[in-house]
């Protein structure tokens, strides 16, 4: 029984966090679940996309992908492409942070593509829009 609710606890599922930048520093959350995530399968990091694939009130906005996470917090990396998971050797770049000078090690990253598993994803705002954005 406690291994099942651990299970719900850490399996993020059907859900996407869109974490949105505004150009006066401010962010919004919102949570897309189910069949609403679909439209923004197969975008990369660095696409820019109409605001209504994530809600209607939105359309008029435009926003630009700039990274991410799967539900495993395993990061997005621009220059890996598909949605695999690979443990390329990185210095001090996206995926390690590196703390001696010269030191680099094998982590894991996944590719740019927006897939079903991803957990979280950051956006930024390119064009606004005339509604507020506001957590949902």
């Amino acid at each position: 029984l406690l291994k099942s609710n651990l299970s719900n606890v850490c399996n993020m599922g059907d859900k996407t966090i869109i974490n949105i930048g505004q150009e006066d520093g401010n962010t919004a959350k919102i949570i897309l679940e189910g069949d609403s995530r679909s439209s923004l399968f197969g975008l990369i990091i660095g696409s820019e996309f109409k605001g209504d694939l994530i809600a209607d009130d939105y359309s008029d906005y435009t926003f630009k992908i700039t990274g991410g996470s799967d539900d495993g917090g395993v990061p997005m990396r621009q220059d890996i492409v598909g949605t695999t998971r690979i443990r390329p050797l990185l210095g001090d770049s996206v995926g390690h942070r590196q703390t001696k000078q010269g030191v680099r090690k094998r982590k894991l990253v996944r590719g740019s593509e927006v897939f079903d598993d991803i957990a979280q994803l950051n956006v930024k705002v390119i064009k606004k829009g005339k509604k507020k954005l506001t957590d949902d």
